[in-house]
């Protein structure tokens, strides 16, 4: 462990990671540089400079990465309308690969030997950090205090500061949360607690983002979307950077009640695993992108971002954001959004995001030819009957061979 001398830690200045940095510091006899990144998590990330600089640290990094979060992580997700498991809208794990990359570029600047995370052993988030981590510095040596120590209780962790003089803010109010939460601007998390037992219901106060569809206002909120090449670039034709964005349609997602969802996933690591998870905005987001891709994508170019979403969900799922099949996949994607512009019209009403009109000037709808009225001459009905022998022509000879399709 002597080859160890400096080691930068992803720092949140709660328990594990308080901890951590004392851990480090003794188990290793090396110095500890910290990083704080501020995604929008809502709450306030100065104060970890205080409780690091209170354990002995020298080098503390506290950095706001909103909109770089947004804007070259959760867009480019987007543009792909990528949902794991048909349902999650992945907020914990487009936030990891940008985390690994900062952790590596502070380690190459203070020439640290090291990086460091909190993720336990038994989550994803390792398997995120750690990807990251070898993608981008191949020979990095990483410290995954979980998978070493015999911390492995919350008891244990407060013993721990009891011994060493760590002051966690929680234990001082005599009061803690009982989820294990994860925030960024895109989602917050919520794990543990009640929510172990899939039968339960939910708190109703667990959530801090939105308020039940009940509880919602009785008159709808009507938003107007502006999109270019397959990203949000305004609100009712207000230009806003894409942090900004992100920030506003959480806040009127929230209010009306939208973006609650409660699923069991299937974690990388092999275990099923309950979360419930709200991300007013993304759920607003994935609405309105498919509905100016309806008007702006071609039919066989939309159908095959469709075939190809689950596996890009999956990549990124799994830790595999700096990989070369990400990448491939993405240029794929952003090279379908170069006609993706246009105005989406929204109305959110007790949890529901309804699209009430789209309009673009690349859009490909031909209203002379889809008309149920006159089309002059747009459209020849006659040519649909050769399209449909032909398509069924294969059909036609099995069955003229004998060869019947229907059960035995």
């Amino acid at each position: 462990m002597s080859d160890i001398k400096k080691v930068v830690l992803a720092y949140s200045g709660g328990l594990d990671t308080s901890v951590i940095v004392k851990w480090l510091q003794e188990t290793y006899n090396c110095e500890v540089v910290t990083f704080t990144a501020d995604l929008g998590q809502g709450e306030e990330v100065e104060p970890a400079r205080a409780k690091a600089e209170a354990l002995g640290v020298k080098e503390i990094y506290i950095e706001d990465l909103r909109e770089e979060f947004v804007r070259d992580f959760v867009f480019p997700m987007f543009r792909a309308n990528t949902v794991y498991e048909g349902e999650y809208l992945l907020g914990t794990s487009i936030a990891r690969p940008l985390i690994a990359k900062r952790l590596v570029e502070i380690a190459n600047e203070t020439g640290a030997d090291a990086i460091s995370h909190g993720a336990t052993g038994k989550g994803n988030d390792q398997v995120r950090f750690e990807l990251g981590a070898y993608a981008l510095k191949p020979g990095v040596k990483v410290i995954a205090p979980w998978r070493e120590w015999d911390l492995n209780s919350r008891d244990k962790l407060m013993a721990y500061c009891d011994e060493h003089g760590i002051e966690v803010d929680f234990k001082k109010k005599g009061k803690k949360s009982p989820y294990s939460m994860d925030a960024n601007l895109l989602h917050i998390s919520y794990e543990g607690g009640i929510l172990e037992d899939t039968w339960a219901e939910a708190e109703d106060d667990m959530w801090r983002w939105s308020v039940s569809p009940e509880q919602a206002p009785d008159k709808a909120t009507y938003i107007e979307l502006t999109y270019q090449k397959g990203d949000i670039v305004a609100i009712d034709d207000q230009p806003m950077s894409p942090a900004t964005v992100l920030e506003y349609l959480n806040k009127i997602g929230g209010e009306n009640g939208i973006g609650r969802l409660d699923i069991v996933e299937n974690r990388f690591v092999g275990m099923k695993s309950r979360g419930c998870y709200e991300t007013p905005g993304g759920t607003i987001m994935l609405r309105a992108h498919r509905a100016i891709e309806s008007i702006t994508l071609d039919r066989e170019a939309a159908h095959l971002k469709d075939e190809l979403m689950p596996r890009y969900a999956e990549i990124i799922y799994n830790g595999f954001w700096w990989s070369e099949e990400r990448k491939m996949l993405q240029a794929m994607i952003d090279y379908s959004q170069r006609d993706v512009n246009g105005k989406v019209r929204l109305k959110l009403y007790k949890g529901n995001v309804e699209v009430i009109g789209r309009s673009s000037d690349d859009s490909l709808f031909d209203e002379s030819i889809a008309t149920f009225e006159d089309d002059a001459g747009a459209y020849d009905q006659k040519d649909a009957a050769g399209f449909i022998k032909l398509n069924a022509l294969r059909m036609r000879i099995a069955a003229g061979k004998g060869r019947s399709l229907l059960e035995d």
